[in-house]
């Protein structure tokens, strides 16, 4: 069966599909011997010949392997970094098959990432207009009042336009406030920038729910991985209707 050549790369875990976009617009795809640079190209992964960079692309495995890692902060979520700092694959070297996360965390947050080899489920996980929901224990300098809960739940403008309404809780407060926070888009800084918004930085975030796959007692630095359960769940969480208002493209990195 034939698939567009971009869909079969992420499929095989080569990358996401829009780096996959990218290595073939970039030449550096090759099938059957040619080079194919231009999207939508068919393929069919059990009889063609597919490499990257010269290396033999093979058909995806009958099973997919889906981890939920507790990312510690101080760790980027990237697979390699120029600058020399931990990142993830530090944490999962022992893993058998290369597996890419699904969608980022910050440096300084910590909490639920999720990481696969199933290139579509990701790219769906990530695509903005899912919606997918996303909650995290947010850390904040001060105790925001009733009206500046509302005020985050209902949106607030960011860079010229106004957040997507958020379920915003008040966990603990004090001095510094703890809240529950969830959101369905994935503009960069997304929480930080919020806070900030209205006054009250964030000292510390911790994602603890991804499409209602929980973070739970993972400690930091560990990784297990995803029951069948769990992963029905994801794919209900795509099911979902998308809430009102239309989510802007942007990383999950909040």
């Amino acid at each position: 069966m034939t698939e567009r050549l971009q869909k079969v790369l992420a499929a095989a875990g080569v990358a996401s599909r829009r780096a996959a976009e990218a290595l073939i617009l970039e030449g550096r795809v090759q099938v059957n011997g040619s080079v194919v640079d231009r999207l939508g190209t068919k393929v069919d992964p059990e009889r063609d010949s597919i490499r990257v960079d010269g290396a033999r692309i093979r058909p995806r495995p009958s099973e997919r392997l889906y981890l939920a890692l507790h990312k510690p902060a101080r760790f980027v979520t990237t697979l390699a970094d120029p600058q020399g700092r931990p990142s993830v694959r530090d944490l999962i070297r022992d893993v058998p098959r290369r597996v890419y996360p699904v969608g980022r965390l910050d440096y300084e947050t910590e909490g639920l990432l999720l990481l696969t080899d199933d290139g579509e489920l990701a790219h769906a996980l990530m695509h903005p207009s899912r919606g997918v929901e996303k909650t995290y224990l947010v850390k904040v300098k001060g105790e925001p009042d009733e009206e500046v809960r509302r005020k985050l739940s209902r949106g607030v403008r960011i860079d010229g336009r106004n957040t997507l309404p958020a379920r915003v809780e008040l966990r603990r407060s004090g001095t510094n406030s703890w809240l529950e926070v969830s959101v369905r888009e994935g503009r960069k800084h997304l929480i930080r920038l919020m806070f900030a918004s209205v006054g009250h930085p964030v000292l510390k975030l911790r994602r603890i729910r991804f499409g209602g796959v929980e973070l739970g007692t993972l400690p930091p630095g560990r990784y297990r991985a995803l029951t069948k359960a769990e992963i029905a769940v994801l794919r209900r969480a795509l099911r979902e209707p998308r809430r009102a208002g239309r989510s802007p493209r942007g990383l999950d990195r909040a």
